[in-house]
């Protein structure tokens, strides 16, 4: 059973996590981040984990004073790295079964 997925408008994002509505639309331009739904900012819905990876690109943008390609591409290797992290989990498990069983 998964966990149920949340969701958050443009606004409530910008109100509840004091982040300029500009740089929103910076990261969606970027492909930062991406709305689940909505054609024009005042309409756009993302996934509640989206929270996680604005925060960390404004962050990123912030601390080390880079432009908004290259956090994309930062935020970008660190997701492929997380997945990978998670595909070789899944290998390591199934390795331990086939040497036990």
């Amino acid at each position: 059973m998964s966990a149920p997925i949340l969701h958050i408008s443009f606004t409530e994002l910008c109100d509840l996590e004091s982040i300029e509505s500009d740089v929103i639309i910076s990261m969606v331009e970027h492909g930062i981040v991406k709305p689940i739904e909505g054609e024009h900012e005042t309409e756009w819905v993302f996934e509640s984990t989206t929270v996680h990876w604005i925060k960390k690109a404004a962050r990123l943008a912030a601390d080390f004073e880079i432009d908004w390609v290259a956090v994309a591409l930062i935020i970008e290797l660190i997701q492929q790295r997380e997945a990978l992290e998670r595909e070789n989990e899944l290998y390591r498990l199934q390795l331990e079964r086939f040497i036990e069983g």
